[in-house]
């Protein structure tokens, strides 16, 4: 049958499953909205209140659901506000697709209004990127992209749209999606290789990351570690990936992880990488990490190995099917006395906090009271900043995808489209957004889009009031010159919350959590809770860039 470039685009969705779009309309995309206005009974669009906002959602919709997220944007500034969600996905292997719209054909390359070369922007933050200049090709096209988006190492791509092609007509035939191409498969002498090692191994250690979540691997790395007896450690990203109540998870790894897991790091002589890249935030002194360790890494893509850490047994391949046959191909084990070295670096592991006062909330309380509040299955956000690893430090995790934040680019202002994407995607489960002060000045303004669509988000703004791990960065390595790290904002953000239609509630010390956090989670409704903490509270411990477990630092001079 006979449609239009913007009615092909929106068949083109529904092939691909999908029921949900975030974006923002303007000139270039009016045909592409025409069409969801025609096919709003079967695609739901959620107007965000800036571009950015709606990239982020569309991240956080694909981190909860396993599923492709889908974000438009017209052409120009338009398109340009999109790159930092973009990049934010390309980081954290995310997979999105960002549809474009752009001046029409004979407009490009003329400098006219509202034009961008999106494609070549785009291009070092995505996996693949496509303008398409003819209708006859736009079908095929977003049947491509969504299969790059879903296959292999998962991510952003991005298709560009002149008007023109978006109001042409042509022929479209539906078509069923093709399934994501997986071909990468660990090869057998591989496993013959990497299970001797593993069950010569004493002193084990698995050290995880989000590739883990993004495989829905969990199950069979549970069955893996049990088999052999291992203790588990997690990247940021990995968070829910293994549930943290088990007797064999042992924490977060890297420079705001805990003692024991940089002293596991170091004494073990066997590290088993899966889904994680080693990044300059985990491994700190490359050549001094898991100094010790014979290193298997399990990864899907090939480009993690020997990037940042010299790796013994590489396995690349699609982690549920290596997992499963490196399960069967190792022998079951007991690593009893290497289990309770490590309970007991853990025992000893000793932080000095500020003293909790009248006068201010500590952050691991208002955290550990929200853990009371929320189920295994409800959806906890972050922004980027110190509340982000306090979050991983005391939040509990037990299942996959109920986690988001931007680990790779580390994205202050991702947290309230991410929050809304999970609750549009979710509306059974409660999401519940941490952020700090500086993270949530600069997007607060999807405030009005949580309104809008009644989505009963609780904002949980850890406000110190200050910049604070850039100034913590500052008292420790900088003579504590802090410069422009405490911006004298005299923000009210329960007024502020009330201006967008919002509830705005305040915890200002310990002795009012309780209580404030329960009407909160009470009410079916958004809520922002502005909760003052003292400036001075920093993450802890820290292993200073570049160091290792034996530099860290436990208290603040």
């Amino acid at each position: 049958m006979q449609l239009t470039g913007s009615e092909i685009i929106a068949e083109c969705l529904l092939e691909q499953g999908v029921d949900t779009v975030f974006g923002y309309p303007g000139g270039a995309v009016l045909n592409i909205y025409d069409a969801l206005y025609k096919y709003s009974d079967k695609i739901t669009h959620i107007l965000s209140s800036h571009e950015q906002g709606a990239s982020h959602a569309a991240d956080g919709y694909a981190r909860t659901t396993g599923k492709c997220g889908v974000v438009i944007a017209t052409s120009g500034p338009g398109a340009t506000n999109l790159v930092t969600g973009i990049a934010t996905a390309y980081m954290d292997s995310i997979p999105m697709v960002a549809i474009t719209g752009n001046v029409s054909n004979d407009l490009l390359a003329r400098d006219s209004f509202q034009e961008v070369d999106i494609c070549g922007i785009t291009m070092p933050i995505t996996k693949h990127n496509f303008i398409v200049k003819d209708v006859k090709d736009l079908a095929n096209v977003i049947r491509k992209a969504f299969r790059i988006a879903m296959s292999g190492r998962k991510g952003p791509v991005l298709i560009d749209i002149p008007k023109d092609v978006t109001g042409a007509k042509y022929e479209y035939t539906a078509q069923t999606p093709e399934l994501p191409v997986n071909e990468l498969i660990a090869e057998e002498v591989d496993f013959e290789a990497a299970a001797q090692a593993i069950n010569q191994a004493q002193r084990p250690l698995i050290y995880m990351g989000g590739g883990v979540v993004s495989a829905d691997a969990e199950q069979e790395l549970l069955a893996f570690a049990e088999k052999i007896d291992c203790p588990v450690a997690t990247s940021i990203m990995g968070l829910g990936g293994f549930p943290s109540s088990h007797r064999l998870f042992i924490g977060t790894i890297g420079m705001h992880g805990g003692y024991e897991t940089g002293k596991a790091t170091d004494n073990a002589d066997l590290i088993i990488t899966v889904g994680a890249r080693f990044s300059d935030r985990v491994a700190g002194d490359r050549e001094k990490f898991g100094k010790d360790a014979v290193i298997i890494q399990l990864d899907i893509d090939k480009a993690e190995i020997n990037k940042n850490v010299k790796i013994n047994y590489p396995m690349i391949g699609d982690l549920k099917d290596t997992l499963s046959r490196l399960t069967q191909k190792t022998e079951k084990a007991a690593h009893t006395e290497w289990i309770e070295t490590v309970a007991e670096w853990s025992k000893n592991s000793s932080v000095t906090e500020t003293p909790d006062s009248e006068q201010y909330a500590h952050p691991y309380h208002i955290i550990e009271e929200v853990r009371k509040l929320t189920s295994d299955d409800d959806i906890i956000v972050t922004d980027v900043g110190q509340h982000q690893m306090w979050v991983s430090q005391k939040y509990r995790f037990e299942k996959p995808r109920t986690w988001c934040t931007s680990g790779g680019l580390g994205t202050m202002g991702y947290g309230l489209g991410a929050a809304i994407g999970s609750a549009v995607a979710h509306p059974e489960k409660r999401v519940v957004l941490f952020t700090g002060d500086g993270s949530f000045h600069m997007n607060l303004n999807e405030l009005a889009t949580v309104c809008s669509y009644h989505l009963p988000i609780v904002v949980v703004v850890l406000n110190n009031t200050v910049l604070g791990m850039v100034r913590q960065w500052q008292k420790l390595f900088y003579g504590r010159r802090f410069s422009q790290t405490d911006p004298h904002r005299k923000t009210d953000f329960c007024e502020l919350a009330k201006a967008f239609g919002v509830r705005g509630l305040r915890i200002q010390n310990d002795s009012q959590a309780e209580n404030v956090l329960k009407e909160a989670f009470a009410s079916k409704e958004p809520v922002v809770i502005d909760c003052m903490i003292s400036p001075d509270e920093n993450v802890l411990p820290m292993i200073p860039p570049g160091k290792t477990v034996d530099d860290m630092i436990t208290e603040m001079e």
